[in-house]
C-alpha cells in the first residue's frame, strides 16, 4: 500500500488541521513506517520517526506474532510530550512535502512556497 493510499495520510492532515492528537499520529506513523512503507517513503518520513523516538523512546512495542512468524507492532501506552509536538508538527510538514503529498490544514501542497514568498515580502 502506497502513502497516497494509506489511512495515515488521512490522521496526518487531520493533525496538521488540529483534529487529531499527537498519540494518534505516532501510533498511525510507526505502524505504517514499519509494516508498509516503500523504502523511498521511509526515507521521507525519517524525520517523523526520529522525532518520535527522540521524544518518547520506546514508544512502540515489538511483539512476537501469533499467526505469523515475526513481530507484531503495537503502540505503547505513553502520552507524547507536549514540548516535542512543534517538532512533530514541523517533521510532519516536512515529510509530506517530500513524500509529494499535500500537507497543511488547507490541504495546499505549496506550503513551503508560501513561505517563500511571506519571507520575500517581508524583506522587501
Amino acid at each position: 500500500m502506497s502513502f497516497a493510499t494509506s489511512p495515515v495520510k488521512r490522521v496526518l492532515g487531520d493533525y496538521l488541521a488540529g483534529r487529531v492528537p499527537a498519540e494518534r499520529v505516532v501510533a498511525a506513523v510507526t505502524r505504517w513506517y514499519y509494516r508498509e512503507a516503500g523504502r523511498a517513503a521511509r526515507e521521507a518520513f525519517r524525520p517523523v520517526i526520529e522525532v518520535i523516538e527522540r521524544a518518547a523512546p520506546g514508544g512502540v512495542e515489538l511483539t512476537r506474532a501469533e499467526a505469523s512468524p515475526g513481530f507484531a507492532l503495537r503502540p505503547g501506552a505513553r502520552v507524547f510530550p507536549k514540548e516535542f509536538e512543534p517538532d512533530l508538527r514541523t517533521a510532519v510538514e516536512t515529510a509530506m512535502l517530500r513524500s509529494g503529498e499535500p500537507g497543511g490544514p488547507q490541504g495546499d501542497g505549496r506550503l513551503l512556497t508560501r513561505i517563500v514568498r511571506a519571507l520575500r515580502r517581508l524583506f522587501r
